[in-house]
């Protein structure tokens, strides 16, 4: 059987975005990986869909998996004639013992790569402003591991050379042990008074950080109840931080969003998040697919044909924009079959799916819903005229009978259809019952329905009760309504049915109420 590969790669300090070019391929190619804890989980999900997952991570005082063991499954598994991508937070070759990993492969003739990753020690500092070099105070830097192996005393360290010929000192997996490090470098010349900043799960929204300086850090720490895993910075440069703290002012800096979006259409929302500080989980409770009902797919494939029967199509999302236009190419028509039709769309991010395709709106309602679009219609229709309205398979019926209370001959057709998903709950689920998801976002009433039932399907006795821990954001007044249904409340509701608008009326920290202007 032919060998595989072994990528050992670094996957940075804990911010998925942090990852190398490299490092994301690797993940991508992978048939097994093997990952710890220090990884962050939301780079598995660019993994490919039946990769094998190996979790071996490592807690200070418990092992998962001993190392010679991993190293050792590293080996059977590329002699299986797997890809393995080997996934370690931080970078691999400092402190994480990369080479005893890389060791064992090459003396069975395995064929590897070594990935650097953004190490922990320069990435922490920096997310928490602390520049580890900066020329008004040190010009150098020493990496030192917090602790030994296996369970040595701290002889081996230079000491008094750290405290004497070093400018900032950082320190990785000490936690433990920082009374006897704040100890040996004052006894060998440090200045008790000097500036030490601890950094608690660095770049991720659990980030916490503490100053003080070698003589208080340690009982600061007990105090506060500091935990690893953590990086200790100490020098001069830790004055900075004050003024140059970055990420820990971001607007949603320390939130976890829930976005229960399809997929495909989740992106937005997610960038979003993260620009803003916030950590977004992705849980697309609905998956968006053609019509499987072969009624459907006729009645759909009847309307495209005919289009140049109607007057007027009426889109209501940009997902009804692209399945509308994904049939049209699968049935070989162009753009030239809308000739002469008049179009209307609900909402501008429909309106700027349907310019992107070289057509402009003719209507467009100003509050972005389909009540305000009747009203627009009644002033230019004319009784009599055909209109198609492309919708999802759950589209609620107001707006049809509003159409024909107009006098318009209306075909509704389903463009597209709404897909319960579950997959990866668990992981929302834990999330949920730990209290570690702070908001929730609710972009149509499909998702709130959605939601509670893919929970109900994972073993939750009470999703709305659990649901109730955190703060809900939803847009427009038709999810609010169904969330009502659920006695469950909005605490942000933008008075425009955007993505953004729904962003930035979380980020204000207060709701924006109907009939208030966004941002006000």
């Amino acid at each position: 059987m032919e060998r595989g590969k072994v990528y050992l790669v670094g996957a940075g300090p804990g911010d998925p975005k942090l990852i190398t070019v490299r490092g994301l391929q690797a993940i991508e190619r992978a048939d097994v990986i093997v990952y710890d804890r220090l990884a962050s989980p939301r780079l598995l999900k660019h993994r490919k869909p039946d990769a094998e997952l190996v979790f071996v991570g490592k807690l200070p005082d418990k092992h998962m998996m001993k190392q010679e063991d991993i190293n050792r499954l590293l080996v059977d598994l590329a002699l299986q004639g797997k890809v393995v991508t080997r996934l370690k937070g931080g970078d691999p070759s400092v402190f994480g013992r990369v080479g005893e990993e890389a060791e064992l492969l090459a003396d069975h003739a395995v064929p590897f790569e070594i990935i650097p990753g953004i190490t922990s020690a320069i990435a922490v500092p920096a997310y928490a402003g602390i520049p580890v070099t900066h020329r008004d105070f040190t010009s150098s830097v020493a990496i030192v591991t917090g602790h030994e192996y296996p369970n040595k005393t701290y002889t081996k360290l230079d000491w008094e050379h750290l405290a004497k010929g070093i400018g900032t000192l950082v320190f990785l997996m000490g936690v433990a042990n920082l009374e006897q490090i704040s100890e040996e470098l004052i006894r060998h010349g440090k200045p008790a008074d000097l500036p030490v900043a601890l950094i608690r799960w660095g770049t991720w929204t659990e980030q916490q950080t503490l100053t003080g300086t070698l003589a208080d850090i340690s009982a600061k720490a007990k105090e506060a109840g500091f935990q690893s895993p953590a990086v200790i910075i100490i020098g001069e440069v830790v004055k900075l931080r004050e003024k140059l703290a970055w990420f820990e002012k971001k607007p949603l800096f320390g939130k976890r969003v829930l976005v229960t979006r399809a997929r495909s259409q989740a992106s937005e929302l997610v960038a979003m998040i993260e620009e803003l500080g916030g950590e977004p989980v992705e849980f697309p409770v609905i998956k968006l697919q053609p019509p499987s009902s072969p009624d459907a797919q006729r009645m759909l494939d009847e309307a495209l044909r005919g289009l140049g029967s109607y007057n007027w199509i009426v889109f209501t999302s940009t997902n009804g924009v692209e399945f509308f236009f994904r049939r049209m190419r699968e049935l070989r028509l162009d753009i030239r079959s809308l000739s002469g039709v008049r179009i209307a769309a609900v909402g501008p991010k429909t309106a700027e799916a349907l310019e992107s395709r070289g057509l402009l709106v003719e209507t467009l309602p100003g509050e972005f819903h389909a009540d305000e679009l009747l009203a627009e219609l009644g002033k230019v229709v004319r009784a009599g005229e055909r209109a198609l309205l492309p919708t999802a398979d759950i589209a609620r019926n107001a707006l049809p009978q509003g159409l024909r209370s107009l006098g318009l001959e209306v075909n509704e057709v389903d463009v597209y259809e709404n897909v319960p998903e579950v997959e990866g709950g668990e992981d929302v689920v834990r999330l949920l019952e730990e209290g570690q998801l702070h908001i929730t976002t609710f972009t149509s009433s499909s998702t709130v329905t959605n939601l509670i039932g893919a929970l109900e399907k994972l073993g939750v006795q009470n999703p709305v009760s659990l649901l109730k821990n955190t703060e809900i954001a939803c847009i427009g007044p038709k999810t609010e309504a169904t969330l009502a249904g659920y006695e469950l409340a909005a605490a942000y509701m933008p008075q425009e049915a955007t993505i953004s608008s729904l962003v930035e009326s979380i980020a204000a920290g207060r709701a924006v109420k109907a009939g208030e202007p966004a941002g006000s």
